[in-house]
C-alpha cells in the first residue's frame, strides 16, 4: 500500500474514532463530574451526556449532529518522504469520512454561501504542521463544533494588568458564553506572541488530555485557579446550573512584545473530540488515543 493511501485510510479511522468515541480522559472527567454534582438539574444533564456518548460508542454513530469543522495537527518527521502528498490524502479522507461514517457536511463557501457537501473547501480541512526529528507522521484530528467555536475570544489586554488581567479576561469569557458552548467545557488558553499566535496556542492547547497537568508548576497552579473560578460561576452542565462548568483548563504561551498582551480562549464543548495515530515510514500504524475496532 502506498504511503498516501495509508495516510488516507488512517485519517478516515481517526475521524470515525473522534466523532463516535470520546477520549478516555474526557469520559473519566464527565463521570467524575456526575458523581460529584449536587444540582439535580446538573446531574440530569450529565446523565444524559453519559448516555449519549455511551450509545454513540456502542452503535459507532456520531455523538453529536454537529460533527464539526475538520482540523488536523501534523507532526512530520524531517526525514519522512512524500510530505507533499499528505494534504491530498487528508482531503480525500475527509470526503470519504463524510460519506462513510457519516459526517454532517459543515463546510460552507462564505462568498457563494453554498455548502460544499463533503466537509472540504478552501483551506478546509485545515492543516497545522510541525516538523519533528525522525521519519514518522503523527496525525491528530480535532473536529471542532460550531457552538463552542462561536464563543472563542481574542483580547488585546493592557500589558500592565499582567496575570490578573488574563484571569479576568478568561472568567469574563466563561460568564459571557454561558450555555452557548454546551458546557461542561474544556478551555484552551493562549497568551503572548501576537493575536494570531495566541489563538493558535489556545486551540492547540485543547489537544492536551485534561488529566495531564502542565509540567510548569506556575502554569499548573494558574490552570487549577482558573478551573476553580470557572466552576464557581455556577453555569453548570448545559447552562442549567451546577458545580461543573469546565472539565479542564489547558494553557500555553509565547513571549510577547512589550507593548502588546494578546490573550485567547478556545472553548471545546463536552464532546471534546480528538484522536491521534502515528504512521511509520514502512507503513505500520499505531492508534494512540483509541483502540481500533
Amino acid at each position: 500500500m502506498s504511503f498516501e493511501k495509508t495516510v488516507e485510510d488512517t485519517a478516515v479511522e481517526l475521524l470515525r474514532m473522534a466523532v463516535t468515541e470520546l477520549p478516555k480522559d474526557i469520559k473519566e472527567a464527565i463521570h467524575k463530574a456526575y458523581e460529584e454534582e449536587t444540582s439535580a438539574a446538573g446531574k440530569t444533564q450529565l446523565k444524559a451526556i453519559i448516555d449519549n456518548f455511551t450509545l454513540a460508542e456502542q452503535t459507532r454513530k456520531p455523538m453529536c449532529q454537529d460533527t464539526g469543522t475538520i482540523i488536523f495537527y501534523l507532526k512530520a518527521g524531517a526525514d519522512l518522504k512524500n510530505l507533499d502528498r499528505i494534504e491530498t490524502a487528508l482531503v480525500a479522507a475527509t470526503r470519504r469520512a463524510t460519506s462513510e461514517i457519516p459526517l454532517r457536511p459543515n463546510a460552507v463557501d462564505p462568498l457563494k454561501r453554498q455548502n460544499t457537501g463533503d466537509n472540504t473547501g478552501r483551506n478546509i480541512p485545515y492543516l497545522n504542521w510541525e516538523i519533528t526529528p525522525g521519519n514518522t507522521l503523527e496525525i491528530t484530528v480535532l473536529p471542532k463544533g460550531g457552538g463552542s467555536e462561536n464563543v472563542c475570544r481574542l483580547g488585546m489586554l493592557v500589558p500592565g494588568q499582567g496575570l490578573n488581567g488574563l484571569k479576568k479576561f478568561v472568567i469574563d469569557s466563561v460568564v459571557t458564553s454561558g450555555a452557548k458552548p454546551c458546557p461542561p467545557n474544556v478551555l484552551g488558553i493562549g497568551f503572548g506572541g501576537g493575536a494570531d499566535i495566541a489563538l493558535k496556542l489556545a486551540k492547540r492547547a485543547l489537544l492536551r488530555p485534561v488529566n495531564q497537568p502542565h509540567p510548569d508548576l506556575e502554569l499548573r497552579k494558574l490552570e487549577e485557579e482558573l478551573m476553580e473560578a470557572a466552576n464557581l460561576t455556577g453555569i453548570g452542565p448545559m447552562g442549567l446550573g451546577g458545580k461543573t462548568t469546565v472539565l479542564g483548563v489547558n494553557i500555553d504561551y509565547a513571549a510577547r512584545h512589550p507593548a502588546s498582551y494578546p490573550a485567547a480562549v478556545a472553548f471545546n464543548c463536552w464532546a471534546a473530540r480528538r484522536s491521534t495515530a502515528c504512521i511509520h515510514e514502512e507503513g505500520q500504524v499505531e492508534f494512540l488515543t483509541h483502540e481500533l475496532r
